[in-house]
């Protein structure tokens, strides 16, 4: 959820401490991004782009995949044949040690680019383990105005859920009728940072288990 006030000033006061002290594992873990939309220079996939670079910071390998990898048939799960693009996107998703997914707000709610991207996670049902269990999803949604930004955010999360996915504590709403400000660009830079800190402390104690 946002973040709040006192918990922003906290950040600021202690970058050093807070942001980015986590050692860098020996092998990069892979976040991957998801989302955007077709307009160009889109205000979601720059809020996707900084905290894809925040997760950088930390030693992650990143993956994005925008709108113009997103331009997927409409999910059908009926149909085994897919496109090169669905094979990419459930392939990276395999590897992934943890997502971010960022969609504007159409109508109170994710978009349709977005959720189909999302559909086409059914193709991991099988996997072991299966859908987005076991990493974690940082949420992102960019809107004009606050009321459907949040409703956005919600359901992002909801259907990171649905997905066994595990959402990060902070879900970053962006005004996108706004600049993006100090305090929006530091809740984005938790989101990539709260994934990689989670990726790295499960490869951790399934390390230790084994």
């Amino acid at each position: 959820m946002s973040v709040s006030e006192s918990a922003l000033d906290h950040a600021r006061s202690r970058p050093g401490q807070r942001r980015f002290d986590v050692a860098v594992a020996p092998e990069p873990l892979l976040v991957v991004g998801i989302g955007g939309t077709t307009r160009n220079r889109s205000s979601t996939e720059r809020s996707l782009r900084i905290a894809l670079s925040a997760a950088e910071r930390l030693g992650a390998s990143t993956v994005l995949l925008g709108a113009a990898d997103l331009d997927l048939p409409m999910y059908a799960p009926e149909r085994p044949e897919r496109t090169p693009k669905a094979r990419r996107l459930i392939d990276v998703l395999r590897r992934s040690d943890g997502v971010i997914v960022a969609s504007p707000g159409y109508h109170g709610t994710l978009s349709g680019l977005v959720k189909n991207a999302l559909d086409y996670i059914e193709d991991m049902r099988d996997d072991n383990p299966p859908y987005l269990d076991g990493r974690a999803v940082g949420t992102i949604a960019c809107g004009q105005g606050w009321p459907g930004t949040i409703h956005t955010l919600t359901a992002l999360r909801s259907v990171v859920h649905a997905l066994r996915g595990w959402p990060t504590p902070m879900g970053a709403g962006i005004n996108s009728a706004e600049a993006i400000s100090e305090k929006s660009q530091l809740q984005l830079e938790i989101v990539g940072q709260q994934v990689v800190e989670f990726a790295r402390a499960r490869a951790g104690a399934c390390s230790a288990r084994r």
